[in-house]
């Protein structure tokens, strides 16, 4: 997993913010408050799920990391399956420790999403003595289907598979990014799943951010692929849109919230029936600085918190936080901390955020028009539901504003879920005066 920010090509950050002036209700950071309306109702335990690796890791902290799924009401994991570790040799298999976390997921009653890449010894198409053969593409996509059945036949509770992870950036498609090559696996894949199990999902691969290709002019390989007969294959479509800040790269311009619907306007438009964010997340490490700034373990629960909120209220089916737990050294340092549990399996702020979060807003959030708030600054960010039992919820937060006005409203509870405070807001005068944080606040009403 490497999470370097991209530079985008000037023409296509134009061409995105001419985008979101056409299809965002947010407007530029000049203009006015962002609010957001879902275009559906949201239930937590459908719509977030986490990534996991329990075959990285001892049954007790297993049985540690599936509790913690349990606990904060979740279902869906989304299963890393190394195929150069789980099949070193053709037909020869090393699954012990995937099996037994299998068999756990299932008893915990969770919901697996399997991707299996990282080329095989016997499949890869790295010159001989490569250091990072598994990170070439199989030299038969055959051979990869091969193994792919396999995989799908021994484990039958998955709930979904995807092809391969992130082959628009170098580290997962050596020597370089291949739209038409990876069309060519994603298919053969595609139609050999749907002929033997036909009511499957399949998703394309995670594209790494907005699955620009850094080898081609930052060329979105969604748009390649959708012009390669992508949206013939009733397929899922996925992408990871990791930003240096909630807000995007650029918060002033709100860049994150016109990428998304930049690209899932796109997706739409070509009848992709479901749209999944299968990563996204923070790191709480501690250095050595790479691109991203270093935001330690409040920063990670503050900035997922606020991606949370602004993800919920657009275009996606289903979205995948990464990552359920610490990773050992296998990985460089900043990718080891992007865990909402430690290594031992004790939680972390952002996950005691989340489950604050979680128990204001109830399993199940209906859509709302935000409500009518007075001095509201420009970089004020303003999200509206109703909680099923048909209170108020709206969620917001400012980095400049110091408070808003409500009129009509005269008492509500405000909830600060970074830390689990409650405090109770009244006024006999006309409006509730509501306080304003750089974090995500809700207020119920």
């Amino acid at each position: 997993m490497w999470r370097k920010p991209i530079v985008w090509l000037p023409a296509l950050l134009v061409l995105l913010l001419i985008g979101s002036a056409l299809l965002l209700a947010s407007r530029s950071a000049e203009a006015e408050v962002t609010e957001l309306r879902a275009p559906r109702s949201v239930v937590w335990k459908d719509y977030l799920g986490v990534n996991a690796q329990f075959h990285f890791f001892s049954p007790q902290v297993q049985e540690k990391q599936m509790q913690a799924i349990n606990d904060l009401g979740l279902e869906w994991v989304r299963i890393a399956m190394h195929w150069a570790i789980l099949e070193p040799q053709k037909g020869q298999f090393n699954l012990a420790a995937f099996d037994g976390a299998s068999a756990s997921m299932k008893r915990h009653g969770l919901k697996p999403v399997g991707f299996l890449a990282g080329s095989a010894p016997f499949a890869t198409s790295a010159p001989p003595g490569d250091e990072h053969p598994d990170q070439y593409p199989p030299k038969d996509p055959q051979l990869y289907v091969d193994s792919l059945l396999a995989f799908i036949e021994r484990y039958p509770d998955f709930r979904a598979w995807q092809i391969w992870n992130e082959p628009n950036i170098y580290p997962y498609w050596r020597p370089k990014e291949d739209a038409k090559a990876y069309a060519r696996l994603l298919f053969a894949s595609t139609e050999a799943i749907k002929a033997r199990y036909p009511d499957m999902p399949v998703l394309t691969a995670g594209m790494a951010y907005f699955s620009q290709m850094p080898y081609t002019n930052n060329e979105l390989m969604l748009k390649l692929l959708l012009d390669e007969g992508l949206a013939k294959r009733d397929l899922i479509v996925a992408y990871h849109p990791y930003t240096e800040e909630p807000e995007g790269d650029d918060v002033a311009a709100r860049d994150f919230l016109a990428r998304v619907k930049f690209v899932n306007h796109a997706l739409r438009m070509h009848s992709i029936k479901q749209i999944w964010a299968t990563e996204w997340g923070w790191s709480s490490y501690d250095g050595p600085k790479e691109m991203q700034a270093i935001i330690g373990i409040d920063g990670q629960a503050d900035y997922t918190l606020r991606r949370l909120a602004l993800m919920s209220a657009m275009d996606f089916d289903r979205t995948f936080l990464f990552n359920l737990s610490d990773l050992p050294t296998l990985v460089g340092p900043r990718d080891q901390k992007y865990g909402l549990i430690d290594l031992d399996g004790n939680p972390k702020p952002v996950f005691a955020a989340l489950k604050n979060f979680f128990a204001v807003t109830g399993p199940r959030i209906e859509p709302a028009d935000v409500p009518d708030v007075q001095d509201g600054p420009n970089d004020l960010y303003s999200i509206a539901w109703t909680r099923a039992d048909g209170k108020n919820l709206w969620m917001f937060w400012s980095a400049s504003g110091k408070s808003v006005n409500m009129p009509g409203v005269s008492n509500a509870e405000l909830h600060d879920p970074l830390t689990g405070e409650v405090r109770i807001l009244g006024s006999e005068a006309v409006g509730l005066t509501v306080p304003l944080k750089t974090s995500l606040q809700l207020l119920v009403w």
